[in-house]
């Protein structure tokens, strides 16, 4: 995953595939974009770069050390989204880690990545074969359901998979504090934190608090050379549709060819749109991000995650803050 993620040519067996499969996955990876216009070849090989980096012996042992699990093997439905690529992979991971098996409803937007992963992870452990199952209609009965959609999907869920031990997940976002001290170097990797992914992610800022007197010239500066991102069709759409729906309507905007900046206290913005909100005193902005704190994913900042980090969780980062592992060991 790191090799492919790297944009790397087949050099030998120490990959662990053979030049005929690692090609064939290239081609797969170069393909996803006909499938899914948000998935470019940069932004697959992103993830799998990404959780490539997170999947070594010493991080996975680490990190299952922490957990005990009973024999008795469950059957845990795993509902995907598709927003960004492989974003499903965590739970089809700790499923797997947990000793139960994973059934995967895959969404439209992302259905090969991931079965094209598991056939050589099979490979490598043939006994995983009746541990993997995705399924392209009803999933049958669980012992579990994890399901990730929007706050619509919420009430499908209950009234479909309710009767389960689950977790059921709906929108989020993400948040960055500026407390004015902030390098051009941090706002750039702040930059990261909104664009990865075009901002599709619930790991992706929204929304900015900046003090009172911050000038949003620096951050327009200091993200410059993400502009690139006009140059995707479905991206480029969003921004013309959102800047002239708001011209129309005579809503303020800054504006910088790319992305629009608008003075808003809501914390979700529609793609291609961050919002921002003045404040006074860091107190009224911790006790706003407390009140909303089940809408928020990750807080990046000073103090709080690291600016261009938010799209790198690490294997014990869980989604919403449930510890899905915890979970995965509670089921009865």
């Amino acid at each position: 995953m790191r090799a492919l993620g790297n944009n790397e040519e087949w050099a030998d067996f120490t990959v662990g595939v053979t030049e005929s499969e690692y090609e064939s996955l290239i081609g797969i990876i170069n393909r996803q974009f006909s499938y899914n216009g948000w998935f470019t070849k940069e932004n697959v090989r992103k993830a799998l770069l990404n959780l490539g980096d997170q999947l070594t012996e010493e991080n996975l042992t680490n990190w299952t050390s922490n957990y005990s699990f009973s024999e008795n093997q469950k059957r845990i439905g795993i509902i995907m989204a598709g927003n960004i690529p492989l974003v499903g992979f965590h739970d089809f991971l700790c499923t797997l880690c947990s000793g139960n098996k994973a059934v995967c409803k895959l969404s439209s937007n992302d259905k090969t990545l991931l079965p094209a992963l598991a056939a050589h992870l099979i490979e490598f452990c043939p006994s995983l074969k009746e541990r993997i199952e995705f399924s392209g209609g009803k999933i049958g009965e669980m012992d579990g359901v994890i399901a990730t959609g929007s706050d619509n999907s919420i009430k499908y869920f209950e009234q479909y998979f309710g009767k389960y031990p689950h977790i059921f997940r709906k929108n989020r976002t993400s948040v960055a504090v500026l407390d004015g001290t902030e390098s051009k170097e941090d706002l750039n990797r702040l930059g990261e934190d909104i664009f990865s992914y075009f901002g599709l992610g619930c790991r992706n800022v929204s929304h900015l608090f900046v003090p009172q007197d911050f000038e949003l010239s620096h951050f327009f500066e200091a993200i410059v050379p993400y502009g690139d991102i006009i140059h995707n069709n479905k991206y480029g759409n969003n921004y013309d549709y959102h800047r002239a729906v708001y011209l129309m309507n005579q809503i303020p905007l800054l504006d910088n060819n790319f992305v629009l900046l608008r003075e808003s206290e809501d914390l979700f913005s529609p793609l291609a749109i961050i919002h921002f909100e003045r404040y006074q005193d860091m107190n009224s902005v911790k006790e706003k991000l407390s009140d909303n704190e089940e809408n928020i994913q990750v807080i990046v900042g000073n103090g709080f995650e690291s600016f261009g980090s938010s799209q790198i969780p690490t294997l014990s980062d869980y989604a919403d803050g449930v510890d899905v592992m915890k979970w995965l060991g509670s089921i009865s």
